[in-house]
């Protein structure tokens, strides 16, 4: 071979190689398409609330589930952690399927869109998995716990939390759910979290739910975290899911770790402040091959040896923790969450329909309420 064919054939390799990174890159920035229901009805934008976050990849859509009679506002969020899919997956079937009769529902599905452009490097998580259903198969992206470093570099040594001052490892600076209440003249990911918290304050928020998901080795897992505030229908939330055969339990907010969204909402808006978690086998360090049947159906070998040698916080065999069950258990602290806020109020509550039951979900999987990709 003469070396000006072989300087042809690496120069064609090396455009290849260009094309392949540059068409995965751009199929990485376009933002998963959601089919809004019956109830919605208005979008909005984080920028509305921010006008300064018009045109930048912060800004997110934010879909209003508003009913006839005035009641209580929920506002619920996914994709704080875009990895810790089941909040994602909730969030987007309450878009797609509730209805307000009273009171108003205001879902975030991708709090930080940013982290959807991205996964981490060395951990070969898939970009993307699907989900199907009668008509086709729907595709979700997976995403990074962090801001894309392409939207917020560098990371400082050490970050220092505004206000507390709590100091933190330097990339938790790209943690959404470590930047709350954040500062309108900060760094990227603290003005999205000022953006948050600005909206839940001009829309006189009453309760928050930010819907997450951890590895099953993980002490904080099948749980609600309630600041102070929201302990009692936290605890009403808890119960009513156990009593229902649903494992969550609760816990209460510490007062000296900041920068998480159950704390400072909860301390900087009127507004009662939870997270909830689910097991997510795609996350641990005990995984084993990592790709999208690990996302949808959450079964892994090395996590059910893990469990016979009781090194894990939640119990875990053959059947796995698949994603139905996952969204099943989101959908379900909503819905008694809700319950819990009713009881708990003298006024007019929350009244809603179409939000999918939960046995529902794990039996008929997501597919079933989820629009067809049109």
């Amino acid at each position: 071979m003469t070396a000006v064919i072989r300087g042809w054939l690496i120069l064609a390799a090396a455009v290849a190689i260009v094309w392949a990174s540059g068409t995965l890159f751009h199929a990485m920035q376009e933002r998963e398409p959601i089919y809004p229901g019956a109830g919605v009805t208005r979008i909005a934008a984080l920028s509305d609330y921010v006008p300064s976050l018009r045109g930048t990849a912060a800004d997110t859509p934010v879909y209003m589930l508003e009913g006839r009679q005035p009641g209580p506002t929920l506002l619920l969020f996914g994709g704080t952690h875009p990895q810790e899919v089941s909040g994602v997956l909730a969030a987007v079937i309450v878009v797609e399927n509730v209805q307000v009769e009273r009171g108003r529902l205001i879902v975030i599905p991708h709090s930080n869109q940013s982290g959807f452009t991205y996964t981490e490097p060395l951990e070969a998580f898939p970009h993307d998995f699907e989900i199907p259903g009668a008509s086709g198969a729907r595709r979700f992206r997976l995403g990074m716990r962090l801001t894309n470093p392409l939207d917020q570099w560098p990371d400082p040594d050490i970050y220092v939390h505004y206000p507390s001052k709590e100091p933190l490892i330097g990339s938790e600076a790209r943690n959404l759910n470590r930047a709350y209440p954040g500062r309108a003249d900060g760094r990227y990911t603290e003005r999205l979290a000022h953006a948050v918290l600005t909206l839940a304050r001009q829309e006189k928020v009453n309760v928050v739910l930010d819907m997450h998901e951890a590895y099953p080795e993980y002490p904080i897992i099948n749980m609600i975290v309630a600041h102070e505030r929201a302990f009692e229908i936290g605890t009403m939330t808890a119960v009513a899911l156990q009593a229902r055969g649903i494992a969550m339990n609760i816990m209460a907010s510490p007062k000296n770790l900041h920068g998480l969204s159950h704390r400072e909402f909860g301390d900087h808006t009127q507004a009662q402040a939870l997270l909830s978690e689910t097991a997510n086998p795609g996350m641990g360090r005990f995984r084993g091959r990592t790709d999208a049947t690990l996302i949808v159906e959450g079964k892994d070998d090395n996590y059910v040896a893990a469990a016979k040698l009781k090194r894990l916080f939640v119990p875990f065999d053959a059947s796995g923790h698949p994603l139905s069950s996952r969204v099943a258990r989101q959908i379900a602290t909503i819905e008694e969450l809700l319950n819990a806020y009713n009881d708990a109020n003298a006024e007019a509550g929350f009244k809603l329909s179409g939000l999918p039951e939960y046995d529902a979900v794990r039996t008929k999987g997501l597919g079933a309420f989820l629009a067809s990709a049109r």
